[in-house]
């Protein structure tokens, strides 16, 4: 086969897939080396991009998926008239991004960090698809650990965790006048 072919028969896998396909997989149905597919992919995505095309090839967790391109949103909303994606409260960010940067963890230690109860947060974000259980912890009570989704990825336009922006290091300020004597544990 060309590889005009292959782009063409990789463009119809992902469409007809409709959700994110592992490289294996596609190197499996085009019957071709997965570093071939990768060519192929890379090769695809750049033309789709360079062309200014309705659809756009996205890599997810390792996996290829074609979406609809963020220009024409405008257009796809009026066609399905479906409203934008909810949008987050401040308290489900704070959760959203405690668990994205300290995955995997249980609910408590969430509550830990944040100091407030997160049942709700976590509730509501796994109802949004965002977080899901990893397992459970060998900690008493065998707690739930969570961790991100995909569509966390999807969403907010990540290809894994490791794109996430570096947080610099926080430090409190400590006043230093009127303390007294601290004592560090």
């Amino acid at each position: 086969m060309k590889l005009t072919e292959l782009e063409a028969a990789t463009e119809a896998l992902l469409f007809a897939a409709g959700d994110a396909v592992l490289l294996a997989d596609l190197a499996r149905a085009l019957t071709i080396e997965q570093t071939a597919a990768k060519t192929i992919v890379s090769e695809l995505a750049r033309k789709l991009k360079e062309e200014g095309r309705g659809i756009e090839l996205i890599e997810v967790s390792g996996a290829y998926q074609l979406r609809t391109s963020y220009k024409y949103y405008d257009y796809v909303k009026i066609l399905f008239q479906s409203p934008p994606k909810k949008a987050l409260s401040q308290t489900l960010l704070e959760t959203l991004a405690i668990i994205a940067y300290r995955q995997p963890l249980t609910r408590a230690q969430i509550e830990e960090i944040r100091g407030v109860d997160a049942s709700h947060a976590v509730n509501k974000l796994m109802e949004f698809g965002l977080i899901c259980e990893r397992g459970r912890s060998d900690q008493p009570g065998r707690p739930i650990i969570f961790g991100t989704t995909d569509e966390f990825l999807k969403y907010f336009g990540f290809v894994s965790t490791d794109n996430l922006p570096i947080l610099p290091e926080f430090e409190p300020e400590i006043e230093t006048e009127n303390i007294g004597q601290l004592t560090l544990e």
